[in-house]
Formats: structure tokens, sequence, C-alpha cells
């Protein structure tokens, strides 16, 4: 064989062992976070719920004089859990962004991660969090935690809920350019394209927007559904409702996700499926003093409810 032939053969095998090598380190901590999720130290060891909604870690989230809620978030590997409180629903003066964190033998927590910010949203890379604050911020995870928050999006218009998908594009509630930020009955579910100078705004229309309020929700990372806080009130009680996504990209009339979830009148929203895709959090509440995050078993309903 020809010492040409030879060294491309040897560069060849190199390529395939360190592609092997990567293609074993990926499906090793893939195992490693499936292993968690299954664990019973998973979701901060709480016992898991049924089809039933049960408040989401009683009593751990929040001092005397705080409430919890809106959207809340883990890591990929389950071992952080992110979530909002603050003293008011009036304003964000006291907003704060929590944690709590799995050091491999216990959780460790709540702790402060950041003033002023909430609804936690992971991009699709999962080691950038998107937070709403001022417009939409994003501070990345590294081996000394996360990073200062900096500025990713402004706009004219609202950026509420701000969620990302895998097609690369960003899903808000807006007024758009169509509304004003105070008058809430003109936000629509809506659709961000580009991201930048170039960034435009488009209402996702009916059926998924409906009269009054439109503007709390979740979707899927590859868009095949959305979660939205429907038959909202003008004092903003709402439902929990689902819109799965036809071939053509269009949306099916929303529909009700059940009684368990929609019994009582009360506020939703904030909905979040947990990245093992089993369960549905959301927060609930009539008032600062009973509202809690909930959780509920999602993946059968969403089986019994997917056309």
């Amino acid at each position: 064989m020809a010492k040409d032939s030879c060294t491309n053969n040897k560069g060849g095998m190199k390529k395939i062992i360190t592609a092997t090598a990567i293609t074993l380190l990926i499906l090793h901590s893939v195992t490693q976070a499936q292993n968690f999720w299954n664990s019973s130290q998973a979701y901060l060891g709480e016992k898991r719920p049924g089809d039933t909604p049960v408040v989401f870690a009683p009593g751990r989230l929040a001092d005397t004089g705080f409430w919890v809620g809106s959207r809340v978030a883990f890591t990929e590997d389950g071992k952080q859990f992110l979530y909002g409180r603050n003293t008011t629903w009036n304003d964000n003066k006291n907003q704060k962004l929590m944690t709590y964190r799995f050091d491999g033998e216990k959780w460790i927590g709540p702790v402060i991660l950041f003033d002023g910010f909430s609804m936690p949203t992971f991009a699709m890379d999962r080691a950038t969090l998107y937070l709403t604050g001022n417009g939409i911020y994003t501070t990345h995870l590294s081996d000394k935690g996360w990073t200062t928050p900096v500025k990713f999006l402004m706009r004219s218009y609202t950026l509420y809920n701000f969620m990302p998908t895998r097609s690369g594009h960003y899903y808000v509630g807006s007024n758009g350019t169509w509304g004003t930020r105070n008058d809430y009955s003109s936000w629509k579910f809506s659709i961000l394209t580009g991201i930048g100078a170039d960034t435009s705004i488009t209402s996702l229309g009916e059926p998924l927007n409906s009269p009054g309020f439109n503007g709390d929700f979740y979707i899927a990372p590859d868009e095949s559904y959305m979660i939205i806080s429907a038959k909202e009130l003008p004092s903003f009680e709402s439902e929990l409702w689902i819109s799965f996504r036809k071939p053509d990209h269009t949306w099916a009339p929303p529909q009700s996700l059940g009684p368990l979830i929609n019994t009582g009148l009360a506020h939703r929203w904030g909905a979040y499926v947990s990245p093992d895709g089993i369960y549905l959090f959301y927060t609930k509440g009539t008032s600062e003093k009973d509202c809690a995050i909930y959780w509920v078993r999602f993946d059968r309903l969403l089986r019994q409810l997917r056309p």
C-alpha cells in the first residue's frame, strides 16, 4: 500500500473514532438525564400527581408575603428548577427569579437567581435562558453558574410569554402593530419572524385568538400543539385549552383540557410542559393569597385529545 494511502486511512480512522466517542458521550448524557427524571429525586423529590392537579412543592417555594407563579422551567437534565415569586399581581417591583439546584445528593434552595425577571424559557440549545424584564434578555449556563442577563430583543410592542421553537420562530402574546399595550383586548397570540432590525410580528388569527385578552400560552417545541388560557373574562379568570396544528400549518379550534384542570372560576396561566413530556405545570389562583404552581399528569391526556 502506498504511503499516502496509509496516511489517509489513518486520518479517516481518527475521524471515525472521534465521532464514535462524541456519539457515546451524547448517549451517556441522555441516559443520565433519563435516569434522573425517573428517580425519586426528580421534581424536587415531590410525589408525582395523577390526572387530578395538585400544588407543586407546597410550602417550599415562597416565604410569607410572597406568591409564586407564572411560567416555570427545568433544565434538560432536571437538576435545576426555576420559577418566579412576587408580592403583588399589579407590578414587577418585587419580582424575583428563584432557583432550586440538585447538588448530587439533595436539592438546595430556594435561592434568588436574578431580581426583576420572570418567565424563564429555554432556547433550543438548552444552555441559553430567555427572561422577561423590560424586553427579552438572555443568560447562559456556564461552569460558574448563570451569566449576567443581557438584552436580546426590544420592540415597541409587548413581548409577553416569549417562546422559541425548533423552526426558528418565536411566539408571543402581544398588542403588535394593531393595538396598544394598555388595551388588553387587543393582545393576540402572535408569531415573530427574524430577530433584530427586521423583526416582524403577525397575529395567529382565529380560531386561536378570540375576543378579549390573548396572551398566556405554551407552545410545543415542534409547534404541534399550543396550550392557551382561553375563555378569558374581563377580570382575567380563564381556563386551559389546547389547539393542535394541522398539516397545512393552520390551527384547529381549541378544546378544553377537561374538568379536572378547569374546575371552578380562577386565573390559570403560565402553562409549561416538563422536558420529559410527562407533566403539565401551570399557575392557578383567585388572588395572591391562594396563588400557587400546580402540576398534573399530561402525557396520557395529550394522547387522548390529539386528533
